[in-house]
């Protein structure tokens, strides 16, 4: 991401301060200017420069967002949905100013129906608060992208993470919605039928629209029944294609796997430095299995063999959940592990997904890549789903630094887009990607505008995200 593809955003100062002081007599101590608050409202782990909004309001109800979007668009001020704010490509920066939307006191679970495996909850309610609430049940929510993201912007970015080669993604986990459209009214997509053909898919249009077409104040989710026996474990190779060719033969052998996650060796040095794990400084693949005993054992046994015959092993698996527990703790903290590797560097963290038979080819053309620029850059990947990250360490002060950092990423999205794979499986496009779209998808990108115009016609919906402007 070239800091030039950020979209300019033309500020109202008038409607703006019209907004301030209407929202200030609405909302009261529920909505705040001060510059902290603020600031963090903009927050963006990644390099993107800091964008803060107007003002921070706190709604607790799907009609005091309608009361705060009519606000916004009768004086046409932006409005930004917020949720835990563990996006990465700066998605909650205001470009234009406006008003941040925080849902995190919209946080009740509304109703779980264990009969037919779904629960409806609002925005703020977080996937660690809903499966703690769902424990009793013998049910779960099954999408994990590794923060404790809010299911809100989960669903807003179209979000996955480790599960997803079994469970999927946000996509195909949320049955309907309702949101709350630019002109402050309010939209419900479906009902809690496992399947409808009734009309235009609006539940998927508004998953992974980013906020810009609406903001989601209420979701039915499908949930999964808690397997009764669950294996993991890791697996050493000789090279990240190795790994990379054991992916492949697992999934293309059609092996339940729920879980298969690549580390490269760099990785696997900060993880072990950090989570203090005692495994090989190799690339590894970090595996899980769910179903019954005998199945879970039949197909890491399975797994055991293929990682063999592709140089690999030994295959060290547990069903101890204790153990289990400490392994996924690691992986989840990949991130802060890799800042290890240099400190004081700050992360730019990328991902792309490709097809898993280019699976192998990309990932080792990343790391020659890698090399070639001289970075420092671990690897970690979603195996599974063709799907992995690189988190580049750099010095955000140095602007060589950055310049190289984005003709690595860069490279990084043309090399997947032209394996006929995505420059974003999960992160996103925020401003950070917009740049790649029109490599991407071409005339969709007209369409996705088409629809944006005329759902949003003053573009008050988190302007500056997802669409390129003039130029690309």
């Amino acid at each position: 991401m070239a800091l030039s593809d950020l979209n300019p955003v033309e500020r109202n100062e008038e409607g703006i301060t019209a907004v301030l002081g209407i929202l200030k007599q609405q909302l009261g101590e529920r909505f705040q200017t001060g510059q902290a608050i603020r600031s963090q409202h903009a927050h963006t782990t990644t390099y993107i420069p800091t964008q803060a909004p107007d003002g921070v309001a706190f709604p607790e109800t799907t009609i005091e967002v309608q009361e705060i979007v009519r606000a916004c668009a009768a004086h046409r001020v932006p409005v930004i949905a917020f949720g835990v704010g563990s996006s990465l490509e700066g998605h909650t920066n205001a470009p234009g100013g406006g008003i941040s939307v925080d849902t995190s006191r919209m946080n009740r679970i509304l109703a779980v129906n264990p009969q037919d495996l779904d629960c409806t909850v609002e925005p703020g309610v977080t996937r660690e608060d809903l499966n703690r609430h769902l424990r009793d049940t013998g049910l779960f929510f099954p999408i994990d992208p590794g923060a404790n993201a809010s299911l809100g912007g989960m669903a807003a970015t179209r979000a996955s993470g480790t599960n997803a080669v079994r469970y999927g993604t946000m996509r195909e986990n949320v049955l309907s919605l309702t949101a709350v459209m630019a002109d402050g009214e309010t939209v419900t997509t479906g009902k809690r039928a496992k399947k409808s053909s009734a009309g235009y898919d609006l539940t998927r249009l508004l998953v992974g629209s980013e906020g810009t077409l609406g903001i989601i104040t209420s979701m039915t989710l499908k949930l999964q029944g808690i397997p009764q026996a669950i294996s993991g474990g890791v697996c050493p190779f000789p090279s990240v294609e190795a790994a990379c060719n054991a992916v492949i033969a697992t999934i293309q052998m059609g092996i339940p796997v729920a879980r298969i996650e690549l580390v490269n060796a760099l990785q696997m040095r900060a993880m072990k430095n950090y989570s203090k794990l005692d495994y090989p400084e190799s690339p590894c693949l970090f595996v899980e299995f769910h179903g019954s005993d005998a199945g879970v054992a039949e197909q890491a046994e399975t797994f055991g063999m293929i990682a063999e015959e592709n140089g690999g092993g030994p295959f060290l698996w547990t069903s101890v959940a204790e153990e289990r527990a400490k392994l996924w703790k690691a992986r989840h903290d990949a991130y802060w592990a890799s800042l290890t590797l240099r400190p004081g560097a700050k992360g730019l963290s990328t991902d792309v997904c490709v097809p898993i038979s280019r699976f192998a080819e990309c990932v080792t053309e990343t790391e020659v890549d890698i090399a070639d620029m001289g970075l420092i850059a671990p690897i970690v990947g979603h195996a599974g789903d063709g799907n992995f990250h690189v988190l580049v360490l750099m010095d955000v002060n140095d602007p060589k630094e950055i310049a190289l950092s984005e003709k690595f990423v860069a490279r990084l999205n043309l090399r997947a887009i032209a394996m006929d794979g995505t420059c974003t499986g999960e992160h996103g496009i925020g401003q950070g990607k917009i740049g790649f779209m029109r490599s991407e998808l071409g005339h969709g990108v007209d369409i996705m505008r088409t629809i944006k115009q005329a759902l949003d016609p003053h573009n008050i919906m988190n302007p500056g995200k997802i669409l390129p402007g003039a130029g690309h």
